[in-house]
């Protein structure tokens, strides 16, 4: 399976992109898969059009990209991050 580029954003690339990158990294080491987390602003998503793989954000974006969006606002909530996490696993199986 190839490395796959996971970008994680929120509205400033720092707080709560960190929280959910932690758990994305978690997530991929316990499970064997390769991962590039790239950790940014919502804003520069649109720089990595070319090479992103996946995009997991806690900010709301109503843009259309190349790649797959999982919102993780749950990981803020505590609300169905499970189903969260299962998502971004499916995804980053493929």
């Amino acid at each position: 399976m190839a490395k796959k580029n996971v970008l994680v954003a929120c509205g400033a690339g720092i707080a709560t992109s960190t929280v959910v990158n932690s758990a994305i990294e978690e997530m991929a080491k316990e499970n064997n898969i390769d991962v590039n987390l790239i950790q940014i602003k919502i804003a520069e998503v649109s720089r990595y059009a070319d090479t992103a793989d996946l995009l997991v954000t806690t900010a709301k974006t109503t843009k259309e990209f190349p790649f797959p969006v999982i919102n993780a606002q749950t990981f803020l909530t505590g609300i169905g991050v499970e189903d969260t996490k299962k998502q971004i696993l499916d995804e980053l199986k493929k």
